[in-house]
């Protein structure tokens, strides 16, 4: 450096400065320093709300490590205690209650319990409504009852209704009476053994009746009175297809004289 390039940095050195040095603030501040501690706040606020509906959703639906609520998870499958609601269709293989408690389905509508192979195809149908169980296919079980002071009716509207067995099937009503209605024909059928009527009196209503005239005419009538008023005594006869028939009473049998009735059935 030389004397004068010396000289002139000193004196540049001891002349007073005039201007002021500037700070630059480094941060936030004003309003948005307020909007970001409102919004940490409502962050903070919404955390904790979620956290505690969290705490009672665990505590109301009883969450645990088995299940939730009524149900638990076992290794045989899945178990309900109590009563449980379902919305929409489920689809299990087997329901069974725990011993000797009942097992009860409750609806507002109708109950539909279906049954399908492995393809898909419907193969029983039990639907319970106001009128009682109707099935779609064939039923086996082995007891049939109703509910105590209760009438049972079995019935098929447009179809048969048949009941078999391989030891026998017994209709018993304890306290009531006992009534098989059709409206074609009531078949009852024994191939190896017969059927035995054990009862104090046995009537057979709306039996038509054979009477005859003095040419030797056959006529008949649907009820006793109406042939014959002042017969009183009637013989019952069978046809060779099985159906009964009343014939007056006499000396001897007229069943022979007056199976003409055979013709009309």
């Amino acid at each position: 450096m030389t004397r004068e390039q010396y000289i002139l940095a000193t004196q540049q050195n001891s002349l007073p400065r005039t201007e002021h040095p500037q700070f630059y603030p480094v941060g936030i501040y004003g309003w948005r320093k307020r909007c970001l501690y409102f919004f940490v706040l409502l962050l903070l606020v919404t955390m904790i709300v979620n956290l505690a509906m969290t705490i009672w959703i665990l505590k109301v639906m009883n969450f645990t490590v088995d299940g939730m609520g009524n149900l638990r998870v076992t290794k045989k499958g899945i178990r309900l205690e109590g009563i449980s609601e379902f919305l929409l269709p489920l689809y299990v293989k087997e329901i069974h209650s725990r011993k000797d408690s009942p097992l009860v389905l409750q609806s507002d509508r109708n109950v539909t319990v279906n049954a399908r192979n492995h393809m898909g195809q419907l193969t029983g149908q039990l639907t319970v409504g106001t009128e009682g169980a109707v099935f779609g296919h064939s039923v086996e079980t082995p007891h049939i009852r109703a509910e105590p002071s209760q009438d049972l009716k079995l019935e098929s509207p447009t179809r048969s209704l048949v009941m078999e067995a391989p030891r026998g099937v017994q209709v018993n009503a304890a306290a009531g009476d006992l009534k098989a209605t059709c409206r074609k024909e009531l078949h009852l059928q024994s191939t190896e053994g017969e059927i035995f009527l054990n009862a104090d009196t046995i009537r057979l209503g709306n039996l038509p009746v054979g009477s005859f005239s003095s040419s030797s005419s056959f006529s008949s009538s649907s009820s006793p009175s109406s042939s014959a008023p002042r017969q009183t005594i009637y013989e019952l006869c069978a046809c060779p297809n099985g159906k009964l028939y009343l014939s007056p009473a006499g000396a001897g049998s007229t069943c022979q004289s007056s199976s003409n009735i055979c013709l009309w059935s």
